[in-house]
C-alpha cells in the first residue's frame, strides 16, 4: 500500500465518522456546509502533519523520511485525503433526521 492509498482511505473513514457517529454527527451536520468541509480538511491536515512528523522523529521512516520529497509526499497525501474525503461527502446519503413538529 503507497502512503496516498492509506491517507486516502482515512479521508473515506472520517467522512463516514463524521455524517454518521451519533450525537457527533448531530453537531456536525448543524454547521454550515463549508465549515464542515474546512474541518474534515483541518483533520486531514493533521494526519497528514503527524505521519510527516513521525517520519521526522525517526518512528515510520521506511515510509516517510524526513527530507524534500517526504514533503511532496505530504503534498500529494494530502491531496489524496482532499479528494478521498469530500466526495465521499459528497455522494453518501445524508442520514434522515426524524423532526417532531411543534403544534
Amino acid at each position: 500500500m503507497t502512503v496516498e492509498l492509506i491517507v486516502a482511505i482515512v479521508g473515506v473513514i472520517v467522512s463516514l465518522c463524521l455524517e454518521y457517529i451519533p450525537k457527533f454527527s448531530d453537531w456536525y451536520n448543524a454547521l454550515p456546509n463549508t465549515t464542515q468541509r474546512l474541518i474534515a480538511l483541518g483533520i486531514g491536515f493533521g494526519v497528514v502533519a503527524g505521519a510527516f512528523g513521525l517520519g521526522c522523529a525517526n518512528l515510520i521512516v521506511p515510509y516517510w523520511p524526513c527530507n524534500a520529497a517526504g514533503g511532496w509526499l505530504a503534498v500529494s497525501a494530502f491531496i489524496a485525503y482532499m479528494v478521498a474525503n469530500q466526495v465521499t461527502y459528497l455522494v453518501l446519503p445524508k442520514p434522515q433526521r426524524h423532526l417532531i413538529k411543534a403544534r
